[in-house]
């Protein structure tokens, strides 16, 4: 098939590359670079280096609302457009503009979290499962009829990170499976009861609050890694604490009870994994080597 692939960061990689092994990829378009980095010199998308890495025609507008970018796209006569956390919202024209429409890969079980962050959502809620929708998009946010869907269990302790990477790879195994089947498929509409959206994440909510039960504390912890990290003020400066576990313990709500078991207004957590400002993730007893931050100490935040 003719595709244009629609996507920009790490999680559309996996999706890129493996509709690019079977099929005819006629363009795929990004968001522009961006400064990056201590000389701000503009960087690519991790879509847009890798498409340049497999020898793909990249287009990076920003936006698609004009004329001239809605010819230029109708004018690569698409088959079907796959779109994966591209960033920017389609205009009817280029919805319409492919034969068999554009399709989405989303990280969730719709209709349950839509929007811009289904995984860290999902794990911040105790959702015990997500997974993959391909989805037939229209005009609503991620309102449109389902084709297929995969489930994963969110094991304790999943981090953002690991879930990511596990539903990019399912994604993408998806998307080439959904092209193969398309005729067969039969679209499913969502339901209009279960309905949660996936608000982006505010740097206010990386704030840790310890008097929150340990099972939402570590949740938050998890949900958050590595981006943008939670955090908490500490002797050893700002900690991010980057995964995290909920177990028994009693103390006063951030008190140290043991090496990095932390205690919370119900029970504590243990975390596995910190990192201090300017150094990168370590294991607890790495992290408090030479430097260890004594049971009774009590860890906070700042505004």
């Amino acid at each position: 098939m003719r595709v244009v692939f629609m996507g920009t960061p790490e999680f559309s990689v996996p999706a890129l590359e493996a509709l690019a092994h079977g099929h005819d990829i006629v363009a795929v378009y990004t968001q522009p670079p961006r400064p990056a980095g201590r000389g701000k010199k503009p960087r690519p998308t991790p879509v847009h280096a890798r498409a340049l890495a497999l020898g793909l025609p990249v287009r990076h507008p920003a936006s698609l609302k004009s004329e001239t970018a809605q010819a230029e796209f109708a004018g690569l006569q698409a088959d079907i457009a796959v779109v994966v956390a591209y960033g920017l919202i389609l205009p009817q024209a280029i919805l319409a503009a492919p034969r068999h429409g554009c399709l989405n890969i989303h990280a969730s079980l719709l209709p349950r979290w839509r929007g811009a962050a289904p995984i860290q959502r999902a794990i911040m809620a105790g959702d015990l499962e997500t997974g993959i929708c391909i989805m037939q998009m229209e005009a609503g946010l991620d309102t449109g009829p389902v084709l297929m869907k995969a489930r994963v269990p969110i094991a304790e302790g999943a981090t953002a990170q690991d879930l990511h990477d596990r539903l990019a790879d399912l994604g993408a195994a998806q998307i080439v499976e959904a092209l193969a089947r398309l005729p067969e498929l039969t679209p499913d509409p969502q339901p209009e009861h279960g309905v949660t959206y996936a608000a982006k994440i505010e740097k206010r909510e990386a704030r840790i609050d310890f008097a929150q039960p340990a099972a939402v504390v570590a949740r938050q912890i998890n949900a958050l890694s590595p981006f943008p990290g939670a955090w908490c003020d500490s002797p050893l400066g700002r900690l991010k604490l980057l995964q995290a576990r909920a177990v028994q313990g009693r103390g006063a709500p951030g008190e140290v009870l043991s090496p990095l078991v932390i205690a919370c207004r119900e029970g504590a957590v243990a975390i596995s994994l910190a990192q201090r400002e300017g150094k990168r993730p370590m294991p607890p007893a790495e992290l408090l080597r030479g430097q260890p931050i004594e049971p009774g100490t009590r860890l906070g935040a700042t505004p």
